[in-house]
């Protein structure tokens, strides 16, 4: 297993917007606290240092919290506090890096190649839902299991018609092109293979006979646009072969 290390500039410029908020906002409860501190509601060590550990837990500062309560000659306690610079160092050394496991050798691919396949995973999990969704893979009724096996193979090719229709359309369309009529509102979107589907699905087809050949009928214009798309000839239609 190889273990590559990878550093985002975004995700640690959200990290640390994220722990300064975080910060600001435990210092701010912690300020209340500590001009509560000896009046009515946090007369004891014991108040205060519950109402510290509920703060340190919902702001998430537990690591780099310090804190102090001393006693007046009345018994009064009082609060001090401050954050842990070198603990916060220690964190914001980190924003931004994680690991990728991965088994592929480092002569087959290198470590951008591996972080370009990571970054495709999208793809893949998309696919999943497709073979989860319009495929509905699940739930599968058989009772043997070469029958379970035979039933995810047929629906894999399914899938991989139903990918290869997406991936004729949208290189026919261009890279980063996009399509009117495929949702209600008319926005342009890029089409997915659901959404052909689903506009193909409702294409009729009148039957001929002899001399009359059956025709595609077309009842929108998208229709046609995605046919043209996917290079399909709608007048060339064909009596089944027996």
């Amino acid at each position: 297993m190889r273990r590559i290390l990878v550093h985002s500039t975004a995700v640690a410029a959200g990290q640390q917007a994220a722990r300064a908020k975080r910060l600001a906002k435990a210092a701010e409860d912690l300020d209340r606290l500590t001009a509560a501190a000896g009046g009515r509601h946090y007369k004891t060590r014991e108040k205060i240092v519950a109402r510290i550990g509920v703060i340190a837990t919902k702001r998430r500062v537990t690591s780099c919290l310090r804190w102090h309560i001393t006693t007046d000659e009345h018994g009064t306690p009082s609060l001090t506090w401050h954050f842990d610079q070198d603990v916060l160092g220690a964190e914001t050394a980190v924003d931004g890096w994680w690991a990728l496991i991965t088994s592929v050798p480092a002569e087959k691919a290198g470590p951008a190649h591996v972080l370009i396949h990571y970054k495709g995973q999208g793809t893949v999990e998309r696919r999943y839902h497709d073979f989860k969704g319009p495929l509905a893979v699940a739930p599968v009724f058989v009772q043997h299991n070469r029958r379970v096996a035979a039933l995810i193979q047929v629906i894999c090719l399914a899938l991989l018609v139903f990918c290869l229709i997406e991936r004729q359309v949208r290189r026919a369309l261009g890279p980063d092109e996009t399509m009117p009529g495929l949702y209600p509102d008319n926005r342009r979107v890029r089409p997915t293979g659901r959404m052909i589907l689903y506009q193909l699905g409702e294409l009729t087809l009148r039957i001929g006979n002899v001399t009359d050949p059956p025709t595609v009928q077309i009842n929108r214009g998208v229709q046609l646009h995605l046919l043209d798309l996917l290079d399909t000839d709608i007048t060339q239609t064909r009596w089944p072969q027996t």
